[in-house]
Parts: C-alpha cells; sequence; structure tokens
C-alpha cells in the first residue's frame, strides 16, 4: 500500500521559514527607519526634553527688513540666539572668567588674602633670593639668609652663623655685606602692599662692656639701623608697622638661647586683612 500525502496546505518547515524571514523583513524596515532621521520631528522631540529639564531656548528677532529677503513674508528670514545664563547650584551669576561647572565649578569669590597675597609673597621670597643670588660679594653669607612664609605672613632673617656673624660685636651697624643684602630688598619690600615690622634680637649670655647698653638696647639699635638702610633704598616709611628690639628673650632655638643663631633681625611682610571688602562697591 503507498504512502499516504498530507492534507492540502504548506509544510510545517515552510510556515516556520515563512515566520523568520517576516521578522528579518520587519526589524530591517526598523533600521532603515531608525537611520532617517524626521527633522521636525527630532526638534518636536528636542523641544520636550528641554522643556522638561528647565532649558528654554530664547530666540529673538535680527531685524524686520533683510538685506537677502523680502521684508513683507510672514516669517522672519534669520534668528540669532539670545545668550543663556550659566546657572549652578553654586553660583546664579554668569561669570565669563569660570569655565568649570559641575561638582568643582569654581564659581566664588575668595578674599585677596586668602589666594592672592600668598602669590605676591611668593613672587616677593623669588625676587629676594635672586637679587641676592646677583650679587657675587655676599655669596658667602648666603646661609645667614633666610626666608620663610608663616602665619604673620612672609618673615625674612638675617641670622648669625657659628663663626660668622652678621654684625660686628656690640656694634648696631652692620657689616658691608650685610648692608648690601638689606639695601636690595628695599625695592622688592616696597611694591608689596604690607606693613612691615623690623624686630632685633640677642643672644643669651653676650658681655657688654657699659652696664647701661645691654640686650635690649643692642637689640633696638640694630632694629632701627635696619630700617634706616631699608629707607636709604627706597622703602617708604609709611610702610614701617613698627620696630622693636627684643633682647634674649625671645630665641630663635628657645632649647639652646646661647646659640650664635639667636642673634639675629627679622624683617616680617605683616599678613592682614584688606581694610574694606571686596565685595564692597561706592
Amino acid at each position: 500500500m503507498g504512502r499516504k500525502k498530507p492534507a492540502g496546505g504548506a509544510p510545517d518547515w515552510l510556515v516556520t521559514f515563512a515566520d523568520l524571514m517576516s521578522l528579518l523583513v520587519v526589524f530591517f524596515v526598523l533600521i532603515i527607519s531608525f537611520s532617517i532621521q524626521d527633522k521636525e520631528k527630532l526638534q518636536v522631540v528636542a523641544g520636550s526634553m528641554r522643556e522638561a529639564f528647565g532649558i528654554i531656548k530664547i530666540e529673538r528677532k535680527a531685524g524686520i527688513i533683510e538685506r537677502t529677503g523680502n521684508p513683507e513674508r510672514e516669517f522672519i528670514k534669520q534668528l540669532a540666539d539670545d545668550p543663556i545664563e550659566s546657572q549652578t547650584e553654586f553660583s546664579d551669576i554668569n561669570r565669563d572668567d569660570r569655565t568649570r561647572q559641575g561638582a568643582e565649578a569654581n564659581t566664588y569669590e575668595y578674599e585677596p588674602t586668602d589666594v592672592e597675597r600668598p602669590q605676591q609673597f611668593a613672587l616677593a621670597a623669588t625676587s629676594l633670593r635672586q637679587a641676592w643670588q646677583e650679587l657675587p660679594e655676599i655669596t658667602f653669607i648666603a646661609d645667614n639668609l633666610l626666608i620663610e612664609e608663616t602665619e604673620e605672613g612672609l618673615n625674612i632673617q638675617i641670622v648669625d652663623q657659628q663663626g660668622r656673624a652678621m654684625f660686628p660685636e656690640n656694634s648696631k651697624y652692620p657689616y658691608q655685606a650685610t648692608r648690601k643684602a638689606i639695601a636690595v630688598m628695599a625695592p622688592i619690600l616696597n611694591r608689596l602692599p604690607n606693613q612691615i615690622r623690623i624686630t632685633g634680637h640677642t643672644a643669651a649670655g653676650a658681655n657688654y662692656p657699659d652696664e647701661r647698653y645691654g640686650a635690649w638696647e643692642l637689640s633696638s639699635d640694630r632694629a632701627n639701623v635696619t630700617r634706616r638702610i631699608l629707607a636709604e633704598f627706597g622703602l617708604g616709611s609709611d610702610r614701617i608697622f613698627s620696630v622693636v628690639g627684643r633682647g634674649d628673650i625671645d630665641p630663635l632655638f628657645p632649647n639652646d638661647p646661647y646659640l650664635a643663631a639667636n642673634q639675629r633681625i627679622s624683617i616680617l611682610v605683616i599678613k592682614e586683612e584688606p581694610p574694606v571688602p571686596i565685595t564692597l562697591k561706592p
């Protein structure tokens, strides 16, 4: 007996194959549809997104009468975008000098004493070191000239070293090399707006021939002579905050008050707040 043929209709494998082909056709149609952008629909979607996130594009007319167009047309040919002010959670003021945004947005103003003054001190310290290096006659006392930025300001110290003093013993007048080192400081300090405090110090255990002239008088006189040298070479007298002699009560090395380095002249460029807030406008 012969094999019975299936009833009419396509075989099962053909139906499955047709379904697969249909799915592939739909897939390629979708790909082609996505690749062809409708500008009008895209603009509508973009506008909806801007409105949803609070970003509104502001437009203004460039002019009613156009050079290359018909002034009687019902629409304007050219439009110019109105700049949108940058707004962040840090500031609501548009600042041209602030370009970063986000978590590290630099939109705050800082006091000059927080940013500009330390920069001035660093520049002044560099200028002083360079000026001293350009004087070969004071090279041998380079270790006696110290510059340090402290909480009080820029502290410049002329310090005695073991076997190399900056002033003759019991004399208020410095050696010639010390005088030159002080003189080159005057024009550099004069460019700074800060007040200057000059303090003289002596080491403990010194011998003074005159009982009426001791550590206090010597330290005061040395500080005042330093002020005179600075004034002679260009430092204005209005820049001097104080001239003080501290004797031997404020040693640089408290653990060894007899050390030669405790005998020194300190020239402090005082770090100070501005007289009025920088945000104050007339």
